[in-house]
């Protein structure tokens, strides 16, 4: 690995777009259709120190970066009026293509909240190609909500508004307005039940390795919301055999691991 040709695309990958050594290696293998390095390698190399020389001596160094998994559960159920709402279309009556990730436009909807009722994002996750659009609003109610969802649909095609599938929080009771104004079908997922929505529940999960719970989202300017969200739609999948949401979603190819670094 210390003479690789492309250990400073790692590095890079690695450090600036928080790639993870598995996602590094598939991309790079994908990219020049033959396998030419195993993430295994790029973790022994993390661990053995090939990338530390930007730490303080004695500190955890470049395993510090590796992404840890799991988070505690939390009850929603207490003091929470989810579910109250019932006059929707449930997640039961989808289409057939939004449930088996078919075509385009089927999409999943929630909030990440800030710190104490503050700001908050809107999150809007493509179910098929991954495809995350994100914005800020100043508050986490209704009306917030609608509008930011409104802004953040508006601009696509037909083909790519069919569904949205929020959870039942009192945020989208102004589903109505933005079903009608966007000309997308809303379907509601049972109560106390965010694993209907898991995509979008996975997506907020990488969105707080930017912004960790409690943080303050006032002061976040824009651009860096949207280096977030950017980061997130060219990062390769799994589940999308190494493809990245961006190329999904517009059904264009990118060539990322071989810049110019």
């Amino acid at each position: 690995m210390d003479q690789s040709p492309y250990k400073e695309i790692i590095r890079k990958l690695l450090f600036e777009e928080q790639w993870s050594p598995e996602q590094i290696a598939n991309r790079i293998n994908l990219e020049n259709n033959e396998s030419i390095i195993s993430y295994p390698t790029i973790y022994r190399s993390i661990y053995k120190g090939l990338f530390d020389q930007v730490f303080p001596e004695g500190s955890p160094g470049a395993r510090k970066i590796l992404r840890r998994k799991g988070r505690k559960s939390v009850n929603k159920r207490i003091g929470d009026r989810r579910g109250r709402f019932t006059d929707v279309k449930t997640i039961h009556e989808r289409p057939i293509k939004a449930e088996n990730r078919e075509e385009l436009g089927h999409w999943e909807a929630d909030t990440v909240l800030g710190h104490r009722g503050k700001s908050c994002l809107v999150t809007l996750v493509d179910r098929k190609s991954r495809f995350l659009l994100t914005g800020r609003i100043s508050k986490n109610d209704s009306i917030c909500v609608r509008d930011m969802i409104v802004k953040l649909l508006s601009p696509l095609n037909k083909k790519q508004r069919k569904t949205i599938t929020p959870d039942r929080g009192p945020e989208f009771t102004k589903y109505k307005y933005f079903s009608r104004l966007c000309g997308i079908d809303c379907y509601f997922v049972d109560p106390w039940s965010p694993w209907q929505r898991g995509t979008n529940e996975n997506t907020n999960g990488l969105i707080r390795e930017y912004l960790p719970k409690r943080t303050d989202m006032t002061p976040i300017s824009e651009e860096y919301i949207e280096t977030v969200a950017n980061k997130l739609n060219n990062r390769p999948r799994k589940c999308l055999n190494w493809k990245i949401p961006y190329e999904i979603f517009y059904n264009k190819s990118l060539f990322l691991t071989k810049r110019d670094y």
